[in-house]
C-alpha cells in the first residue's frame, strides 16, 4: 500500500512544552492563571504555565493541604480570591511569590487524597476523583463551557453528520495547531495527535480506513482530534487511565455490554427518584444496564459497565439538584358604587265632599261623636273620631266642584328630605309633598392570595366554600318508565381562586401561567334555583423578578332612570321635576388583577 507523508505545521502559543523525563529547568516561566474545572468522576486543577518551569509537590497535614511550588516562574495571574465552596474536596485555594524564582500554589483539602499530577502542554494538571458535581472556578477569565474537558461519556454518541457546536472552539484551552492530511492511514493520524498533545492514545480493532482532504488552520488540538474522528464516524473515549480509545460507537457499546457489570445505591435528595431513574434508564438501557427506583426510600439502584458508573452517578448529581421556588402574590380588588338620586312632588286637592283619599286621610262624618272642646262638662262641637279607608274615594257627580290629584302612587322610599306645603283655595284644600333623597354605596373588596410553589410546578390556593347544589334529573326514560325524578348534590366552589404555574427563564424572568377567580353564589330570578356571579382572568404573563404587572381589568356602568309624573307636564325642561317623580341609579363595578412574583434562590449544594 502506497501511503503519502503527513505534512503537520504546528503555531503553538508560548513555548512547546517538552517530555517530562526531557524537561530542564529554563525558569523563565510565567503562571498566567488557576482553575479548578469539573470533568465526568474528576476534579482537575489546572495551573496555565508560559515557559519552561519545574514542579515540586508535596503535602502536609492537620489541615490536608497539596503544596505545589512551580520553579522558574514568577506569577502573573490575577490576585483573586477563592470562593471558599467545597470543589471535589478542595475547600480553599491559596498563591503567591514564594520566592523570587518560585510559585507557591497551596490546595487545602476537605480530608487527604490521591491525586495524579502531570506537565503538559502549558499546563500543570492536578487530578483528584471524585463523585461531586460543581461548578468551574477560575483566578482568569473561565470559559463559557468550562465544564467539558477532552471528551465527556455522558455526551450522546456522535455521528458522521453531526456537528459540535460553533462555540466549542474558542472555549477550548489546548494548544493550537495547523495540520493538513492527504490520503492519510487512520493509525498515523492517531500517532501524529498522540505525539503533539504527549498524550496516550489507541486506536481500536478493525479501524483500518484513509483519512483524505484534511485540513485544520489554528485550532486547538483537541477540536481538531474531535472533529475528524466524527466526520469518519468515530469516537474518543477518555478512560479513568487517562488513555484515550478511538473507537466505532458500535465498537463502544459492544465493549460496554461485555464490560462486568456493578451495581451501587445513590440516595436521591431533592428530586423524586422515579423522575432520575426515567432519564438515566434511557442512558444505560442500550448498553445493558439498569435503573430501579426504589420509592420507600428514594434512592436509585443502578447496575451498568464498571467504567460508566461515575459517569451515571455524576449525571444523577447533576439532576439531583434543588429546584428554585417562586413566591407569587396576587391582588384582586372588586369595588362596587351606586349613586342614587330621587326627587318626587305629591298633590293633593280635594274637600268634604269629593277627594281621592290616597295622600291625605279623610275624616268620615258618621263617626261622629259630641265633643266637650272647652272643658266645662257640657259638649259644644261635634268631631268625627274614624276616617276613610285608602281605598274609599269620594266623589260627587253633581254641582260645580272639583277636585283632583296628582302622582299620588309616587314616592321616594326612605327620603332625606320631606317638605309638606298646605293652602286653602275656596272650599278645597291643597297639600303638596316634596321628597328627596341622595344616596352612594361603595364596596370595596380586596384579597390577596399568596403562594409559594417550585418552578414549573402548577400551584392552586382556594378561600371560599362549597355550595350543595341539588341536581334533579327528570329524563325521558324515567318519565316513560314511570319513576320519580333522581335527585343528586353536586358542590360548586366559590370563593377567591388563584392557580398559577410559573416558570424561571435562563434571564432570571418568571413566566407564569395564571387563572384567578372571585365568585360568589346568589338566588336566581327565575325557578332555576342559583346562579354563579364570576369575575375572572386568564392570562399568560412574563415579568422581572418582584415586578407587579396587571392582568386583568375590568369596568362596568350601569345607569338606570325612571321618571312618572302628570303627563306633558313632567316633560317640561326645568320645570318638569315639579309635576312628577325622578329617580336615577347610576352602578359601576371595577376589578383590577395584580401579580407580583419573587424568586427564592434554592441553596447551594457542596
Amino acid at each position: 500500500m502506497k501511503r503519502s507523508w503527513i505534512i503537520a505545521t504546528v503555531a503553538a502559543i508560548g513555548a512547546a512544552p517538552l517530555a517530562a523525563a526531557d524537561r530542564t529547568p529554563i525558569r523563565d516561566g510565567d503562571v498566567t492563571a488557576i482553575s479548578v474545572l469539573p470533568s465526568p468522576g474528576r476534579a482537575v486543577v489546572v495551573v496555565d504555565v508560559r515557559g519552561g518551569v519545574d514542579v515540586n509537590d508535596f503535602t502536609l497535614t492537620t489541615p490536608a493541604r497539596l503544596v505545589v511550588d512551580v520553579v522558574g516562574a514568577s506569577l502573573r495571574a490575577p490576585g483573586v480570591v477563592y470562593d471558599g465552596r467545597n470543589r471535589g474536596g478542595i475547600v480553599n485555594i491559596r498563591y503567591a511569590q514564594f520566592r523570587s524564582d518560585v510559585v507557591r500554589i497551596v490546595l487545602e483539602l476537605d480530608r487527604m487524597r490521591d491525586y495524579h499530577l502531570e506537565y503538559v502542554d502549558d499546563a500543570i494538571r492536578i487530578t483528584f476523583s471524585t463523585d461531586q458535581t460543581f461548578m468551574a472556578w477560575s483566578s482568569g477569565q473561565l470559559p463559557r463551557n468550562a465544564n467539558a474537558l477532552f471528551v465527556d461519556e455522558t455526551e450522546p454518541e456522535p455521528t458522521r453528520a453531526s456537528t459540535p457546536p460553533p462555540a466549542l472552539v474558542q472555549q477550548s484551552q489546548q494548544q493550537r495547531l495547523t495540520v493538513t492530511f492527504d490520503s492519510a492511514h487512520i493509525s498515523d493520524v492517531v500517532a501524529t495527535f498522540s505525539q503533539f498533545s504527549n498524550r496516550s492514545i489507541i486506536l481500536g480493532e478493525q479501524v483500518n480506513f484513509i483519512v483524505r482532504g484534511i485540513e485544520i488552520r489554528d485550532q486547538p488540538w483537541d477540536v481538531a482530534f474531535r472533529e475528524i474522528l466524527e466526520a469518519n464516524g468515530l469516537i474518543g473515549v477518555e478512560q479513568q487511565s487517562g488513555i484515550i480509545l478511538v473507537q466505532t460507537p458500535g465498537q463502544q457499546a459492544a465493549r460496554d455490554s461485555l464490560e462486568p457489570k456493578r451495581t451501587i445505591i445513590h440516595h436521591v435528595n431533592f428530586k423524586p427518584a422515579g423522575s432520575i431513574a426515567r432519564v438515566l434508564q434511557a442512558m444505560v438501557q442500550p448498553r445493558g444496564g439498569t435503573v430501579i427506583a426504589d420509592t420507600a426510600t428514594n434512592r436509585l439502584i443502578i447496575t451498568d459497565a464498571r467504567h460508566r458508573i461515575d459517569e451515571d452517578t455524576a449525571l444523577v448529581n447533576q439532576l439531583d439538584i434543588p429546584t428554585a421556588q417562586v413566591s407569587i402574590q396576587a391582588k384582586l380588588i372588586f369595588v362596587d358604587r351606586s349613586d342614587i338620586e330621587e326627587l318626587g312632588v305629591q298633590y293633593d286637592l280635594g274637600n268634604r265632599n269629593q277627594f281621592f283619599n290616597q295622600l291625605v286621610q279623610r275624616p268620615d262624618p258618621s263617626s261622629a261623636t259630641p265633643v266637650d272642646t272647652d272643658g266645662d262638662g257640657v259638649p259644644d262641637a261635634v268631631v268625627a273620631t274614624e276616617f276613610f279607608p285608602e281605598d274609599v274615594n269620594i266623589i260627587d257627580l253633581g254641582g260645580n266642584s272639583l277636585s283632583a290629584i296628582a302622582n299620588a302612587d309616587a314616592q321616594v322610599v326612605n327620603p332625606a328630605l320631606q317638605l309638606i306645603f298646605s293652602t286653602a283655595i275656596g272650599n278645597f284644600s291643597l297639600t303638596s309633598f316634596v321628597s328627596a333623597l341622595q344616596q352612594v354605596e361603595l364596596a370595596d373588596l380586596q384579597a390577596e392570595p399568596l403562594i409559594t410553589t417550585a418552578d414549573n410546578t402548577p400551584a392552586s390556593i382556594l378561600v371560599g366554600e362549597r355550595t350543595p347544589i341539588r341536581v334533579i334529573d327528570a329524563g325521558a326514560q324515567q318519565a316513560a318508565q314511570g319513576q320519580e325524578p333522581v335527585a343528586t348534590i353536586q358542590f360548586e366552589e366559590t370563593g377567591i381562586r388563584l392557580d398559577v404555574t410559573p416558570h424561571i427563564t435562563n434571564s432570571g424572568q418568571v413566566l407564569m401561567q395564571i387563572h384567578a377567580e372571585n365568585s360568589q353564589v346568589a338566588a336566581a330570578p327565575v325557578d332555576i334555583g342559583f346562579t354563579f356571579q364570576t369575575q375572572e382572568a386568564d392570562n399568560q404573563i412574563l415579568v422581572n423578578d418582584g415586578e407587579t404587572a396587571v392582568i386583568g381589568g375590568l369596568t362596568v356602568t350601569q345607569v338606570t332612570v325612571v321618571k312618572t309624573g302628570i303627563p306633558f307636564l313632567v316633560d317640561l325642561p326645568i320645570v318638569g321635576r315639579a309635576f312628577g317623580f325622578t329617580r336615577r341609579q347610576e352602578d359601576r363595578r371595577d376589578l383590577l388583577i395584580l401579580v407580583t412574583p419573587h424568586i427564592i434562590d434554592s441553596p447551594v449544594v457542596q
